[in-house]
């Protein structure tokens, strides 16, 4: 079965968050600023991304991140909302690429690349639970 028969490249998605303190450096570094870590921007460019491969996927099937580039270029205050947008440049027999970017509704604040891989759930569960029991 090929799981990316129903991807194209162009397909996208976007996905956007309010930042809290909790989402700032300062959270779990008391010295730092209280401005948008890079963690969670990678972390909303890949929610981006894989809501962009979603709805093309069988039943029963997820992706998983597998690769990053990202930059970080501006500092964001707490309070804006950050929008990530990841675009399908590529899509491979096992890998789907993207092109993404974060604005923070007054400028770009990240861009880069993204990696993800289709996955079976239900056989990703199974290999996970073996490693798990393996110790």
């Amino acid at each position: 079965m090929n799981a990316l028969e129903a991807l194209q490249p162009g397909a996208r998605a976007e996905a956007s968050t309010v930042v809290t303190h909790e989402l700032t450096v300062q959270h779990t570094i008391a010295h730092m600023p209280a401005v948008y870590g890079t963690p969670y921007m990678i972390y909303l460019m890949e929610v981006a991304a894989a809501e962009a491969m979603s709805a093309a996927l069988p039943p029963g099937w997820a992706s998983v991140g597998v690769g990053v580039n990202i930059e970080h270029l501006a500092a964001t205050p707490m309070g804006r909302t950050v929008t990530a947008t990841a675009v399908v440049t590529a899509v491979e027999p096992k890998l789907v690429r993207f092109d993404v970017e974060a604005h923070d509704g007054t400028r770009l604040i990240g861009k880069g690349t993204h990696t993800r891989a289709p996955i079976d759930l239900e056989r990703f569960l199974r290999r996970l639970e073996a490693d798990s029991a393996a110790g």
